[in-house]
């Protein structure tokens, strides 16, 4: 592994896959618990944080399960008691997750977890999409997509201080094997700056034996008084909290951001990431890799005299509906591509950047492709060729269609 050295505090440059990012990112970040279940393409993160604890670079405790699902149990119990945990997975491993990731959310716990992109079986596919982690969309977690590995490692970091400071889960999301698995220079902040940035966690749960108490006890809808007459949320307001804590989270995943640049000198104050939107006709909106793939195809479309600019979107929960609507205003079309379906409606993003649109005074036309599912390359031409034939079909008044367009064979 190629790398230069710094001095002092000063970061280092290294070549780091997306895995070995996101396990360097957890260790600098001073994680007391690792629980993890190895699954292709994510399996070299659990490695990588076994290695680093055994060499005792890494003072915390790594706990092998059986399962995926166990994994996110100890990471919730560790978190109850006052650790700072981590937990990586992909595809059906997250899949697995499904209860433990409401569990999780309920009990408000900072738990950050790496989700490696992968497609989701049946039939078998161990290559790229982003169809399991936009499935668990729902789950009450923070979501944060990664465009290349040195944001895989800033957002892991990132993901403590947000979460630690709304208590929400997030979710670091990068795409498998694209990112994962490929080496990029990547700068490494020192111990000593991260330690600056994210002070020890301050758990709200306490678990001491000379105060004992329960955790999600069986709530009932209306709220209720308990023994020593102290009116008690309901279920409803439980779920209420969580939503509202979901919504204010953007000031928090702004405010992280934005004193990270200040302290590294990369800024991610925004939600969105744009390029040559300023006086774009034309967005291609995308997550994760797929957006700078995006970036090649608005500079080609640029040449031929078309007005074309990328609208990434960064985090996908808490949807930045405003903030999509805002920076959609003066476009005429946006095109989006999606590496997810919802199967009888359309992608993910496109919907829902269907109803951020809707009553906010931005109008452009919104049309959807579904590409690269189960690791079929998405080249920027594939991207020009759908934005040029999306043109044609407005400028010739064509009824739109109301399920998306796929880029395959069929």
């Amino acid at each position: 592994m190629a790398e230069t050295i710094g001095v002092g505090s000063r970061p280092r440059s290294q070549m780091l896959d997306g895995n070995q990012a996101a396990a360097t990112a957890a260790k600098l970040c001073r994680v007391q618990v690792v629980a993890a279940y190895p699954i292709t393409p994510q399996t070299p993160v659990t490695e990588a944080l076994s290695e680093f604890v055994e060499r005792r670079e890494l003072p915390a405790q790594y706990i092998t399960v059986e399962s995926e699902h166990s994994a996110l149990a100890v990471c919730s119990s560790a978190s109850l008691a006052g650790a700072r945990t981590f937990t990586a997975t992909s595809a059906h491993g997250l899949a697995y997750m499904h209860e433990m990731l409401h569990w999780v959310a309920g009990t408000r716990l900072p738990v950050v977890m790496a989700c490696v992109n992968r497609a989701i079986g049946a039939p078998w596919n161990v290559l790229n999409d982003q169809q399991d982690s936009v499935s668990q969309r729902d789950t009450g977690w923070i979501q944060i997509y990664a465009r290349n590995n040195q944001e895989i490692l800033d957002s892991v970091i990132q993901a403590y201080r947000i979460g630690e400071s709304t208590y929400l889960p997030v979710m670091v999301c990068y795409d498998g094997y694209i990112l994962s698995h490929t080496e990029m220079p990547v700068e490494v902040p020192s111990q000593e700056a991260v330690d600056r940035y994210l002070p020890p966690y301050k758990p709200h749960t306490v678990l001491e034996p000379g105060t004992p108490r329960n955790y999600n006890l069986v709530t009932l809808a209306n709220p209720r008084r308990n023994a020593e007459g102290v009116l008690c949320h309901g279920y409803m307001e439980i779920r209420y909290l969580l939503q509202e804590a979901l919504q204010k989270s953007k000031e928090a995943i702004s405010a992280a951001g934005r004193e990270f640049g200040e302290l590294f000198g990369r800024s991610y104050a925004h939600l969105l990431w744009g390029h040559r939107m300023e006086d774009a006709d034309v967005a291609i909106v995308a997550m994760g890799s797929l957006a700078l793939e995006a970036v090649v195809a608005a500079d080609a479309l640029r040449e031929e005299g078309t007005k074309a600019g990328v609208l990434g979107l960064r985090v996908f929960r808490p949807f930045p509906g405003k903030e999509i609507a805002d920076a959609l205003r003066r476009c005429r079309l946006a095109v989006v591509f999606d590496k997810n379906v919802s199967y009888g409606n359309e992608g993910a993003a496109c919907n829902e950047i269907k109803a951020a649109l809707y009553g906010n005074g931005a109008g452009p036309v919104v049309r959807d492709f579904i590409v690269g599912l189960g690791g079929r390359d998405v080249k920027a031409r594939d991207l020009v060729a759908a934005v040029k034939r999306t043109l044609s079909s407005v400028q010739s008044g064509a009824p739109m269609s109301e399920y998306p367009e796929w880029i395959c064979e069929i």
